[in-house]
């Protein structure tokens, strides 16, 4: 096949069926076979009838027809395309209902805005189809895990360490950029060097227990794919005996998800997704759970859609940050881009001296190492903000 004739068979795929003829092309079998899919999808009904006559499209209410076309897509599209086109199923021809059957579960190729959708939809499954769910919402917690729990006990681990220092370090332990800042007044410039008569370094890890994590999570809707990926760093920060983690998922009610940590399945499945927000009545139980301020990292995901006392909430924030607590804000904790949030309340808060940004699950674990070793979040933020705009 040549070059032309692939591009033209590929913007016939894009464009439909009915571009066929003024494209001049004929798809093959397998071609025809992804055409198909496509069209199920994209070419059917969504509140009016397409224009096209020659697609009537849609997969219909058969939950044998869905797992068909589930399994149509997974022969003929590569994973990612796979996980795009199952999200928009969802979301276009009102497909969830049907995910309550556990054998059209057991089509689905498993990802994050799946968990997301079952994990909302769990009051409502029969027990049968939750045991399937909660094995699919598995696979995907598995997943995240290795791609996330490793990097993140290394750069916690490490954080917690350097977090201490000492004025006696070992060889290995020595900080050189600050203890050539420390003995700059020391420089010999016959010799073109510092003399270092103090040295400063990292303190030895210790199994003592060093900073305290409180994770609070705003599940509402919007914030469906922050709860999955939250879920896993929580139970991955647990599993640390350095660190004392606690989870916290709310609402326009708290719920203290720290005794199922051990599980970030069974955390999920603790969680109601949707709802409203009380951000205030939140930060009002976490505070009681603060008992070492100056040793204590608040991380509150939310959008900031304040639906409680957005002037108490902010109060909140600032004895918190008065009695030595370090707070982070994220906006989102998603491999998605920009979230929606609140623009005022996100203001306020880095007026306040507390960072409000998104964040992907990857940036997620410097972002804890920076914190627990007592770092500049919002320089830290920026730079990755300046990254990503220079890598794009």
């Amino acid at each position: 096949m040549s070059t032309d004739d692939a591009r033209r068979r590929r913007w016939r795929l894009l464009l439909g069926d009915a571009a066929e003829e003024a494209m001049d092309t004929t798809l093959g079998p397998v071609e025809a076979g992804m055409d198909r899919a496509l069209a199920q999808l994209y070419d059917g009904r969504e509140g009016e009838e397409r224009s096209s006559p020659r697609r009537a499209g849609g997969l219909g209410s058969s939950a044998p027809g869905v797992a068909r076309w589930l399994g149509d897509i997974r022969t003929y599209f590569p994973t990612s395309v796979v996980q795009v086109m199952q999200r928009d199923a969802i979301d276009r021809l009102q497909l969830t209902s049907m995910l309550l059957e556990p054998e059209l579960l057991d089509s689905v190729q498993p990802d994050v805005h799946l968990a997301a959708t079952l994990v909302g939809l769990n009051r409502v499954m029969p027990e049968t189809t939750r045991r399937t769910a909660r094995l699919v919402v598995g696979r995907v917690v598995a997943e995240i895990e290795r791609r996330v729990a490793r990097q993140t006990v290394a750069a916690v681990s490490g954080a917690v360490s350097r977090a201490s220092r000492t004025r006696r370090p070992r060889l290995p332990d020595i900080d050189w950029p600050a203890t050539i800042g420390a003995n700059l007044q020391h420089y010999l410039p016959e010799q073109r060097t510092i003399v270092p008569e103090h040295l400063i370094g990292y303190g030895r890890r210790s199994s003592a227990l060093a900073r305290d994590v409180v994770v609070a999570i705003d599940q509402s809707g919007s914030m469906a794919e922050s709860v999955v990926y939250a879920a896993v760093f929580a139970a991955t920060l647990a599993s640390l005996r350095t660190v004392r983690t606690s989870l916290v998922a709310f609402d326009t009610e708290v719920v203290d998800l720290t005794d199922r940590l051990a599980d970030p399945v069974e955390v999920l499945f603790g969680c109601q997704l949707g709802g409203g927000t009380d951000i205030n009545r939140a930060l009002a139980y976490c505070q009681s759970l603060v008992t070492r301020p100056e040793e204590t990292l608040l991380v509150l995901i939310s959008d900031l859609f304040e639906g409680g006392i957005a002037e108490e909430m902010l109060r909140r924030v600032a004895q918190l940050l008065a009695d030595g607590v370090t707070v982070v804000v994220l906006l989102a904790l998603s491999d998605a881009g920009a979230p929606a949030f609140d623009g005022e309340h996100a203001a306020a808060l880095a007026a306040l001296g507390v960072p409000a940004f998104a964040c992907t699950p990857d940036q997620f674990p410097d972002l804890l190492a920076v914190a627990l070793s007592r770092g500049d979040i919002g320089l830290w933020a920026a730079r990755e903000a300046v990254e990503r705009g220079a890598a794009r």
